[in-house]
């Protein structure tokens, strides 16, 4: 079993991550994208209404966020469909990511302006479902580097 604690602060100490699509004719759709786990445990990030990953996520909102940990071996895969939040709410929602991902904006009026002239942009939570490492096997979270014997 997954010790969700242990992979809940594996994803928080990380904001980068691969997310997985699927594209129209099944195959999968990668994009490198900035993350960060909220409170209530979904994974939040930002779209543009225009990018391949949002067409895809409209048409089947099943994804997976692939995290990188310190080597290829350490790393965890989330899950889980997402969830849209547009209209009211939009802007509080963004300012919140870039809070979470990257801190305190220096104008938040500018930041406000760059998403308004975006193509209809949007925030999305990956309403998590499954957690799972392959690398070690599934349902095993991977120790940190420094927990390791040898290291």
């Amino acid at each position: 079993m997954i010790d969700l604690g242990r992979a809940r602060q594996f994803l928080k100490v990380r904001h980068d991550g691969i997310l997985v699509t699927i594209k129209r004719d099944g195959r999968p759709q990668l994009s490198n994208i900035l993350y960060f786990i909220d409170d209530d445990g979904r994974v939040k990030i930002s779209v543009t209404q225009t990018r391949a990953k949002t067409h895809n996520l409209r048409r089947d909102p099943r994804a997976s966020l692939h995290v990188q940990g310190r080597d290829r071996y350490e790393y965890l895969v989330a899950e889980g469909t997402a969830q849209f939040i547009e209209g009211d709410g939009l802007a509080e929602a963004l300012r919140h990511y870039y809070r979470k991902a990257r801190g305190e904006h220096p104008d938040w009026a500018e930041y406000d302006a760059a998403h308004a002239r975006r193509a209809a942009p949007a925030a999305l939570h990956l309403r998590r479902s499954r957690l799972r490492t392959a690398a070690l096997g599934a349902g095993v979270v991977p120790p940190l580097l420094s927990e390791r014997p040898g290291r």
